[in-house]
């Protein structure tokens, strides 16, 4: 019946759309309507404090407080006028339930200068319009990121993967948090596309404003530095650009607000102390430094592989899958848990998925791993699908007592993610052989 190749596909593609945008749609009901209304009613039973909870606000606040009326974004008082706005009063240490995290400026005070533009509307405003960006910026990213690999698709291919990125637990959460790792994610995905078009001067200043989250943005800049040096003639524009930006927002810093960086690693330092200081493998190795143990082991080996990488060109697809590696790594060993980092694991799943071909013609046991990969990617979805019928058609009560369900693969994926992209780095490097379906994947026929 359907005999033409051409009409299969069409069909193919308006499945994916249709099962995509289920998947993203409940993602967000389950967000909207079991996720949010357990938060809210537990805080209520607890008494703890729920203000306008934007991660955003802390930062505006802070940037229009030092621009406008010239106060130290890092003191006390600010602190204190920002937890007003964030969970609606004051945080009371007599009070055992309230949060521990203070919402200070923990950020590199440069980042007032990314925030500058916004400084003088009011909050509300700021909201509404940056959660726009952040929503376009998530989209837009997809696309940088398939330039960077490189994997070049038809249009219409492509708007599956921008619905499932969007419908994502850690873009959802990213974008009603308002949260600047979206911002730092596509900041990041625009200097991977300038690297592998060239344009490295672009790519080394797009790459300095993303160390408002430094501890996001190092990994790349040492992986990109690496490369940079390894053929110093022809990409010395990078650390040019990433240079003569770094020196602008530092030399900015310290003109708006001197001896910034004193007060700033002090913030810092009170910032891990309340958040703890883990990263997911942390979580996921109960035993004592055993996390540690395991992100150094992970480190020294992906270290091994860049270091083998550092020659390959920036078009070429081995210089994208070992830049998925680096944002995969992070989000492994980054000391910090919040589901919005995993935004950074999507280079390195559209590389899998791209190269599956290589996965299914190997061992058994790595044909599992990457389905387990895909299980552990799509439970997000199944989970929330589910909660949300069982929402809809079913017991209100039932869905918000296991609100929890979404989350169940929340820490197995980055791990799941890191090991298959290691392997597939670790194999294209000591294979002699052509890829199998490489230089079709790269041509979007894969």
């Amino acid at each position: 019946m359907f005999s033409s190749p051409g009409l299969r596909k069409s069909l193919q593609l308006v499945g994916f759309l249709v099962l995509a945008s289920v998947a993203a749609g409940s993602m967000w009901l389950y967000v909207q309507r079991v996720l949010v209304p357990y938060e809210t009613a537990d805080a209520i039973a607890h008494q703890r404090p729920r203000g306008n909870l934007s991660d955003l606000y802390p930062r505006w606040l802070g940037a229009r407080e030092l621009l406008l009326d010239h106060r130290n974004p890092y003191g006390d008082d600010v602190t204190a006028e920002i937890q007003q706005g964030y969970y609606g009063r004051e945080l009371d240490s007599k009070r055992p339930n309230d949060p521990i995290d203070q919402q200070g400026f923990a950020y590199p005070v440069y980042v007032v200068f990314v925030l500058a533009p916004l400084v003088a509307f009011p909050f509300h405003a700021v909201q509404i319009a940056f959660y726009w960006l952040l929503l376009g910026l998530t989209a837009a990213s997809v696309w940088l990121w398939l330039r960077a690999l490189p994997w070049r698709l038809p249009v219409l291919s492509i708007a599956p993967s921008i619905i499932l990125t969007l419908g994502s637990f850690s873009a959802v959460q990213g974008i009603k948090l308002q949260q600047l790792s979206l911002l730092v994610a596509a900041l990041m995905a625009g200097a991977a596309a300038f690297v592998a078009g060239d344009n490295l001067f672009s790519a080394g200043a797009l790459l300095a404003l993303a160390t408002i989250k430094p501890q996001l943005a190092w990994p790349l800049v040492a992986w990109l530095f690496l490369w940079s040096v390894s053929d110093w003639r022809r990409r010395r524009r990078f650390v040019f650009g990433f240079g003569a930006v770094m020196v602008l927002l530092l030399a900015g810093a310290e003109i708006v607000l001197p001896g910034w960086w004193r007060t700033f690693i002090e913030a810092l330092r009170q910032y891990h102390r309340y958040t703890r200081n883990e990263s997911v493998l942390d979580q996921l190795l109960p035993w004592a430094f055993a996390g540690k143990v395991a992100a150094g082991v992970a480190l020294l080996a992906s270290g091994f592989l860049l270091w083998r990488s550092r020659v390959e060109p920036a078009a070429s697809v081995r210089f994208g899958r070992t830049t998925a590696l680096v944002l995969a790594l992070t989000v492994l060993v980054v000391p910090m848990v919040a589901p919005y980092n995993q935004v950074l694991l999507l280079p390195a799943i559209l590389a899998l998925v791209r190269d599956r071909k290589i996965f299914f013609s190997r061992s058994r046991g790595v044909r599992f791993l990457y389905l387990a990969g895909i299980f552990a990617l799509a439970w997000q979805w199944i989970a929330s699908a589910g909660l949300v019928g069982m929402y809809l058609f079913g017991s209100e009560a039932w869905a918000l007592e296991r609100w929890w369900l979404p989350f169940f693969a929340t820490f197995a994926t980055p791990l799941i993610v890191f090991a298959l992209t290691f392997l597939l780095v670790s194999w294209r490097l000591v294979a002699s052989e052509v890829e199998p379906g490489a230089a079709s994947a790269a041509r979007g026929r894969g």
